[in-house]
């Protein structure tokens, strides 16, 4: 099993309930696929650098799970066929990855109790 770091962003015209059934639709293929899901962040409505198809903002969602890595193409072509997905970036994270976004998590949850 290894770890990865998906980053999905939305079209920015979907409402809230849209995103949150995308998350779940994302959740469940992980599941489905034996999947572990370590965390998962909604980042919300952000500003891109640059538009995408003609948007200049789209919702930001992080999840980090453990899987195979057969898993990560058939994960990649259902991203590709969801119209809702205006981009995705899939990437293996090394042990100091890992690292540094435990430290990250750890950090928010500190954020939110206090």
């Amino acid at each position: 099993m290894n770890n990865y770091e998906t980053v999905i962003i939305l079209n920015p015209v979907l409402s809230e309930e849209q995103v949150k059934e995308s998350i779940s639709k994302f959740k469940d293929l992980l599941s489905s696929n034996k999947a572990v899901l370590v965390a998962d962040e909604l980042w919300g409505l952000k500003k891109m650098k640059y538009p995408i198809q003609n948007k200049k903002t789209g919702f930001y969602i992080l999840f980090e799970f453990q899987s195979s890595s057969n898993f990560i193409a058939e994960l990649e072509i259902n991203l590709k066929r969801d119209e809702r997905i205006m981009r995705f970036l899939t990437v293996k994270l090394d042990k100091h990855a890992i690292e540094y976004a435990e430290k990250r998590r750890n950090k928010q949850k500190e954020e939110i109790q206090s």
